[in-house]
């Protein structure tokens, strides 16, 4: 027998779904079903789901923040008998009582296209297009250059940043190429060296390789160029002179959060 859920909800109804999906985890999920009902901004909508949820047995989970529209929707599924859970109206009434506040009772959130929604899509556009040195006229133009040998997390690493609205670049270091003239013009305090250890190194690039369905005793793999690959990486970083970070053992996130607070200890 399936169940039915309808998610209601005066803006996206993420939070409300979210939430609802947590709870039917714990039971057979597969029998239970969702509609989200997104947008939901006048009475009459409100009503007619109410009038399905009762024709359907169903349970109406809603996250509606204007006061008129939670106190029709109960009113409403009381009279008719409908089971609703208000999701959010109770802590919202519980911060308000404690901390002596007044809620805005506005329907969000709303993406607006201001100026740092905008940043933050230059950056992203920015680390695609000089991602993996591709263009090294980037590295003039950032506010972080990314440094390290291959599969040291430089591209998932500069996409983070440019969700924090920063201009990165990220440059390989193979032992064959000379590196790009720009990386040593550019200031050392926007270089961040990616260090990582030989072994974890040889690990995921053994991986890497088997998930292509290629040889993981490859020369990209092997202990030996590993090692030569992490000694010119030492070189090319101590000429610059920048800081260098362990990501042996670190996410992206906690990378990230490393070299954010290396710049913002340099800006105070």
């Amino acid at each position: 027998m399936n169940h039915l859920v309808y998610v209601v909800s005066d803006s996206v109804g993420e939070t409300a779904e979210l939430v609802v999906k947590a709870a039917a985890s714990q039971f057979n999920a597969a029998s239970i079903q969702f509609k989200r009902i997104p947008y939901v901004e006048d009475k009459e909508t409100l009503a007619e789901v109410v009038a399905l949820a009762k024709m359907n047995r169903a349970i109406i989970a809603f996250t509606l923040v204007v006061p008129e529209m939670r106190e029709f929707l109960l009113t409403e599924a009381a009279r008719e008998g409908v089971e609703v859970y208000d999701i959010i109206g109770p802590l919202i009434e519980k911060m308000q009582d404690r901390f002596g506040m007044t809620p805005r009772c506005e329907p969000g959130p709303v993406r607006v296209l201001d100026e740092d929604y905008f940043k933050k899509i230059e950056a992203i556009e920015f680390a695609v297009k000089y991602d993996d040195g591709r263009d090294p006229r980037g590295i003039l133009r950032a506010d972080i250059v990314l440094i390290g040998v291959s599969r040291t997390s430089k591209t998932p690493l500069s996409q983070y940043l440019a969700h924090k609205r920063f201009k990165v670049a990220n440059v390989p270091i193979v032992p064959e190429v000379e590196p790009p003239e720009e990386l040593f013009k550019v200031s050392p305090k926007k270089c961040f060296g990616l260090k990582i250890s030989p072994e974890k190194l040889n690990h995921i690039r053994r991986e890497r390789l088997k998930s292509l369905g290629l040889d993981d005793g490859a020369i990209y793999a092997n202990i030996d160029r590993i090692k030569e690959e992490l000694n010119y990486f030492d070189e090319i970083v101590a000429k610059i002179g920048c800081d260098v970070i362990d990501v042996t053992n670190k996410a992206v996130e906690e990378t990230a959060n490393v070299i954010m607070n290396i710049i913002e200890k340099r800006r105070k």
